[in-house]
């Protein structure tokens, strides 16, 4: 169920508010990949497991949208049986993100991700990484649980 904060930013998400933009704006400028000292939507992240501790780290990340497109053959094809367009990936945008932060902190745990922002050139997640290896994390009953295999 969501929460009313979720609500809202969903319908500001929908409804292109002008604040949205700015902060897009500033995005933009900002590189792929930004560590972030706290979350935007905090509720959301408290549901996939933040806690305002050390070894908890929260990043925002920039994929850029777009198709895929397959080189075009040689031979000669009806148009039609190409195959160049029309073709879709079998991950989500969400999925990408959360793997290219995997690879740049490979030494951290994925604890879950969420929807921020998307424009005609990019979607923004927020992903949230737990380190379990820190004394913090590996004291904490639940993240230990989520992070730790047994």
């Amino acid at each position: 169920m969501l929460s009313s904060q979720d609500k809202l930013w969903l319908q500001m998400v929908k409804d292109n508010t002008q604040q949205l933009r700015d902060r897009a704006t500033i995005w933009r400028k900002q590189t792929a990949i930004t560590r972030i000292s706290k979350p935007t939507r905090i509720q959301r992240a408290r549901r996939l497991g933040y806690k305002a501790k050390q070894g908890i780290v929260v990043i925002r990340m920039r994929v850029g949208t777009g198709g895929m497109r397959k080189q075009r053959p040689v031979a000669g094809r009806r148009p039609k049986h190409l195959g160049v367009v029309r073709i879709k990936a079998d991950v989500s945008m969400k999925e990408v993100a959360e793997h290219r932060v995997l690879q740049r902190y490979p030494n951290l745990k994925l604890l879950g991700s969420y929807f921020l922002y998307k424009d005609g050139m990019h979607y923004w997640f927020e992903v949230i990484l737990a380190d379990p290896s820190h004394a913090r994390i590996s004291k904490d009953k639940e993240l230990r649980k989520r992070l730790i295999p047994a």
